[in-house]
C-alpha cells in the first residue's frame, strides 16, 4: 500500500509538472506578434513553475520617441499589485507583534470618520466604508503633483465614509494609502524601505522597487493608451498610491514573489490562509482566479496607461504575470490564452479584423445609454472616424465594427450590438447579457 500511494504521489506530481514543460512557445510568440501587429498590446509576460522560468516574451515599445524595445527585464508599473506586496507586509508586522488585526485606526487617525469601527483587517478586505478617493471627479486633476501625508489624510477625511464598516465590500485605494502610512508609523522607515528589507532583499526581486520619476535609462517604460495611435500617458506622483499602486516590477520578479509568497518564505501559513479567505469576492490583498477546475490567487493592477495581472496556482506551483505600458486589449483574455498554453488546451490566435463604416453610418451611434439595474452609463461619441466608449467616469477608448451594427471593446472584452429601431445596446461579457437604453 505504501508502495501504491508513493507511485501515485509521483505520477500526480509527474502530470502536473507535465503541463507547463509541454508550453508550445511557437504558438504563444504567434499569439504576441498577432497583438503587437494589431496595436492591442505593449508589454512582457511570464510564466514560471517551480522556481523555474519556462517563458517569457515583450512586445511592443518601452518609448515611442526613442523606438526603444523593451526586454524581459524592462521595469513597469503594476498598479494595485502593489496591494500584495502591503498585505504581505502588514502581516509581517504582526508576525512581529507590532500590529494586530484587530487594531483600531483611530489609534492612528482618529479623524476618519468611523475610525473606532474600522480595525486593520476591514481596510485589508476593503470593508472599511472609506471613500476611495481616486474616483473623485477632481482626482485626475492633481494626481500628477506630489502630495504629504497630510495633504492625503485630508482628502480621505473629506471623502468620508460610503457605508457602515462590515456591513459589505467596497475598492478603495484610501484603505491601502492608509495602511501605507501605518506601517511608516510601526517601522519609523519609508515604505520603499520597508519594502525593500521585508520582501524584494530577502527573496532577491533585483527589479521590484517604489517607483519615483519614470527613468528610462533604468530599462523603466513610459505607458501610453490607444485611440487611433498609441498616446503617452502623464505621470501620477507615486506620493500618492504608496502602497496601493506605486510599485515597479517585472513580470519574472512577480513570479517569484507569487512562488516565494505561497511557497512559505514571507509570511506564515496562517497568515497566507487569512489572505485567501474570500468574503464577498474580496481576500486581503488577493483576488480568486479559478481556471476550470484550478483554483488560483492574484491580483490586478492599473496606473495611467499602465495594466497588470499576476496569478499562482498551488495545487501545479505554476505562476503566470503580465505587465503592460499600453493595453488595447482584455488582459484577462492574455491570461487565459497563457493558461490554455500551460494546461495544454488550445491557443486561439484572435481574428481583428474590422469592416469599415461610413461616416454616416457612423452618425446614428453616439448617445448615453443606461442600465439601471447595474447602475451603469455608456457614453458613446464618434472621433477621427471611429466609435468610442466611456463607461461611467472611465477613460474613453475606441470599438470596433466587426458587422453591420455589432462592435467589440476589446479592452474590456464586451461586444456591443446595437438595436436603432429600439434605441438600445445589448452588451455581451463575461457570460452576462446586459440591455443599455438610450437616453
Amino acid at each position: 500500500m505504501y508502495k501504491r500511494l508513493i507511485a501515485a504521489i509521483i505520477i500526480g506530481f509527474s502530470l502536473s509538472f507535465s503541463y507547463a514543460q509541454n508550453i508550445d512557445k511557437h504558438k504563444l510568440d504567434d499569439y504576441f506578434k498577432a497583438l503587437e501587429d494589431s496595436h492591442k498590446f505593449m508589454g512582457s509576460a511570464a510564466i514560471s513553475q517551480n522556481g523555474e522560468l519556462l517563458y517569457t516574451k515583450a512586445i511592443g515599445y518601452a518609448d515611442m520617441e526613442t523606438h526603444t524595445r523593451p526586454n524581459k527585464d524592462t521595469k513597469y508599473r503594476i498598479g494595485s499589485i502593489s496591494k500584495t506586496f502591503t498585505t504581505v507586509l502588514v502581516f509581517k508586522a504582526i508576525e512581529e507583534k507590532k500590529l494586530s488585526l484587530a487594531e483600531s485606526l483611530y489609534e492612528f487617525f482618529p479623524a476618519i470618520k468611523n475610525s473606532h469601527k474600522i480595525t486593520i483587517a476591514l481596510l485589508l478586505s476593503h470593508r472599511s466604508g472609506i471613500h476611495n478617493f481616486t474616483s473623485n471627479d477632481d482626482y485626475e486633476k492633481w494626481n500628477t503633483t506630489k502630495k504629504s501625508e497630510k495633504e492625503l489624510v485630508d482628502i480621505i477625511v473629506k471623502g468620508g465614509s460610503d457605508f457602515e464598516p462590515d456591513s459589505k465590500a467596497s475598492y478603495s485605494n484610501s484603505n491601502f494609502v492608509l495602511l501605507s502610512f501605518i506601517l511608516q508609523k510601526i517601522y519609523k522607515k519609508e515604505y520603499a524601505n520597508i519594502l525593500k528589507e521585508k520582501i524584494t532583499n530577502p527573496i532577491g526581486l533585483k527589479n521590484t522597487f517604489f517607483g519615483g520619476k519614470i527613468n528610462l535609462k533604468d530599462n523603466e517604460t513610459n505607458s501610453y493608451r490607444f485611440t487611433t495611435t498609441w498616446k503617452k500617458e502623464a505621470e501620477t506622483d507615486m506620493s500618492i498610491p504608496l502602497g496601493a499602486g506605486a510599485i515597479v516590477s517585472t513580470p519574472t520578479d512577480l513570479t517569484k514573489f507569487a512562488e516565494a509568497l505561497f511557497g512559505g518564505r514571507l509570511i506564515s501559513t496562517k497568515s497566507l490562509a487569512q489572505m485567501e479567505t474570500i468574503k464577498d469576492n474580496f481576500g486581503m490583498g488577493l483576488f480568486k482566479f479559478p481556471f476550470n477546475d484550478k483554483t488560483g490567487f492574484g491580483h490586478t493592477g492599473g496606473i495611467d496607461g499602465f495594466s497588470s495581472v499576476y496569478a499562482y496556482y498551488p495545487s501545479d506551483k505554476i505562476a503566470v504575470a503580465i505587465t503592460s505600458n499600453g493595453s488595447n486589449y482584455d488582459n484577462n483574455g492574455i491570461l487565459i490564452t497563457l493558461l490554455n498554453s500551460v494546461y495544454n488546451k488550445p491557443v486561439i490566435i484572435p481574428d481583428f479584423s474590422t469592416i469599415e463604416v461610413s461616416d454616416q453610418d457612423l452618425n446614428q451611434y453616439p448617445g448615453i445609454y443606461t442600465n439601471k439595474e447595474v447602475a451603469a452609463k455608456l457614453t458613446i461619441t464618434k472621433s477621427d472616424k471611429l466609435l468610442m466608449i466611456q463607461l461611467n467616469s472611465q477613460p474613453a477608448f475606441p470599438l470596433e465594427a466587426k458587422q453591420k451594427d455589432k462592435f467589440t471593446a476589446e479592452r474590456i472584452g464586451a461586444i456591443l450590438d446595437f438595436d436603432l429601431p429600439k434605441k438600445q445596446i445589448i452588451v455581451k461579457r463575461g457570460g452576462g447579457t446586459f440591455i443599455f437604453n438610450k437616453e
